[in-house]
């Protein structure tokens, strides 16, 4: 997830402003947080505003954690975990090539207006999106349709990808039939998507009555996706009001769920940009929960008494080299002195919360098709300096770029982590122009441009397949690296469309050795994020994807 691929998320996150807010207003919240089991209200601050509320216009994790209460996939992964499980289909399965995929529906599900769900509603969403026209073609609108179906009946834009899917059929109220063109990795994963979750084909007839528009990177998304009221899933919380101007987004226990209610009847996702503000909101009693702890404040938090739990390995943080912004960088031996003159250990040891790892590949241990035969670059000054003197760069200068204005689950603190690497090339003679941006617009499209020639980002991952981390990047030429490398994206693409698990595996391991070998830019580290409670809260179980399900938490 989602945003280091910026090109999706860049738009949405420059459309909703986000700002600090003054966190003491709940006058009806307990002080010391202590024993509410009479509570009706669940108050959870973000770090970021929604930009949705229709996850399949979404590709970022703020409107992702709130939509995934009241929107439900077909597949889904196991409470806490990164296993495929049933959703809305109890079983699935597939042809022998990975192209005819069958699910089992469940039985007794209803939507939030009332409408039943059934194979019919399956299709009528799936062919709603391969239908889009117009905005909705844009990759910023329809990221991960595209992403993991390919195009439209009709693109209207020459770059837009091919379309892999074929068809959805109802084979009876029960049985919905999905057809693609070809086998791909990015299924069944992609079967879980939070954007390919499914609506009420009631709700799906409204929407069609409304249009996204674009006027150069500004995107206007259609009414119905920014308040409540149109919007229907099936999921334990209904959506009933966005209050824009207090950035809070209001959900209610859904009593007809199909499965385990609810346990709280209210839920509010508040939006606090700042991390020490949102620990500030739950010392004072404010909320309930936040997200992207800072790992200083973990034991503070825990010594006090609140609850505090750490979610798995899932995500990677690198450095990115632009080769069309310094040509430098497309010499080898600069850029392995540049690996090799940054100090890893030392980051993981001073700036991630317990359980970091370093990383060297472009995906955790924790996802299929991790390699541990990659090429290393331990960290060596003298070796950095002369592996300069043999490029010709012993006096290299290189702009490297770092955000402002945000946290994120691989990077909880983006300037701390900038200074120690800026040092630490510094000492391997590297002279380091630094340039600070904001967050979004500036930075995310500024990397995705390829105009700064170092620059920090990272991925956390949707499902778990490599070619979700490694195919996010190396498939193909793209600005962000401005390098092309036949054996790279051969190597990449080897195993997208494989229909044989245990092969695609086996490509993915290659993949991530060819790739090392020619070092498009640095992985850093791999970060158990943390997430943080009230001492009066049952959590939910935390998700290495960020995955968590609200209607698990209760009060004691």
């Amino acid at each position: 997830m989602r945003i280091s691929k910026s090109r999706a998320a860049r738009v949405i996150t420059a459309a909703v402003a986000v700002g600090l807010i003054a966190t003491g207003c709940s006058s009806d919240r307990d002080s010391d947080n202590e024993g509410s089991g009479d509570k009706d209200t669940f108050v959870f601050a973000g770090a970021g505003d929604p930009g949705s509320l229709d996850p399949a216009l979404a590709s970022d994790g703020e409107t992702f954690r709130v939509t995934r209460q009241a929107f439900e996939a077909l597949l889904e992964h196991e409470s806490g975990g990164s296993e495929l499980v049933g959703g809305l289909a109890e079983k699935w399965s597939s042809n022998e090539e990975g192209t005819v995929w069958t699910f089992d529906l469940r039985k007794g599900v209803k939507f939030h207006d009332g409408e039943e769900f059934n194979a019919a509603a399956v299709c009528a969403n799936y062919d709603h999106w391969f239908n889009w026209t117009g905005t909705y073609q844009s990759s910023a609108v329809s990221y991960y349709w595209q992403t993991i179906m390919g195009g439209f009946a009709k693109n209207e834009d020459p770059e837009t990808p091919e379309a892999n899917y074929k068809s959805c059929t109802a084979k009876d109220e029960h049985t919905a039939v999905i057809e693609v063109k070809k086998p791909s990795a990015n299924l069944p994963g992609g079967f879980s998507l939070n954007a390919l979750a499914i609506h009420s084909p009631k709700a799906i007839e409204a929407y069609k009555k409304q249009d996204a528009s674009a006027k150069g990177d500004a995107i206007t998304y259609p009414k119905y996706s920014q308040e409540a009221g149109t919007v229907a899933g099936t999921g334990p919380y209904k959506i009933t009001k966005w209050n824009k101007g207090n950035k809070e987004v209001s959900l209610e226990r859904f009593d007809d769920y199909w499965g385990e209610k609810a346990k709280i009847k209210n839920l509010v996702f508040r939006t606090i940009s700042d991390e020490q503000t949102r620990r500030q909101a739950l010392e004072a009693g404010d909320i309930d929960g936040y997200d992207l702890v800072a790992p200083a404040d973990v034991k503070t938090l825990e010594d006090k008494g609140f609850v505090v739990p750490t979610r798995g390995v899932f995500n990677i943080f690198y450095v990115g080299m632009s080769q069309s912004a310094n040509p430098a960088l497309k010499k080898k031996e600069v850029r392995q002195a540049i690996a090799q003159s940054i100090d890893k250990e030392n980051l993981v040891k001073t700036q991630l919360p317990e359980g970091g790892k370093v990383a060297d590949q472009f995906m955790p241990d924790t996802v299929e098709g991790y390699s541990k035969d990659v090429k290393q670059y331990p960290f060596d000054v003298d070796a950095a300096k002369n592996l300069l003197k043999k490029a010709g760069e012993e006096k290299l200068e290189i702009e490297f770029c770092y955000p402002t204005e945000v946290t994120r689950p691989y990077m909880p603190a983006p300037q701390d982590l900038f200074e120690l690497m800026k040092a630490d090339l510094e000492k391997a003679g590297i002279t380091v122009k630094s340039k600070a941006m904001k967050w979004a617009p500036d930075y995310l499209d500024a990397t995705e441009a390829g105009s700064c020639a170092l620059h920090m980002l990272g991925w956390t991952g949707d499902f778990n397949d490599g070619y979700n981390f490694i195919g996010t990047w190396f498939a193909g030429f793209d600005k962000q690296w401005g390098f092309k490398d036949k054996k790279v994206f051969d190597a990449v693409n080897a195993g997208s469309k494989l229909g044989n698990h245990e092969e695609r595996v086996a490509a993915y391991t290659k993949a991530n050795e060819v790739i090392m070998d020619y070092l498009p830019g640095v992985p850093i580290s791999s970060s158990p994020p943390a997430i943080a409670f009230a001492k009066n809260v049952n959590p939910p179980n935390v998700s290495p994807l960020t995955q968590e399900v609200f209607a698990e938490a209760s009060f004691k």
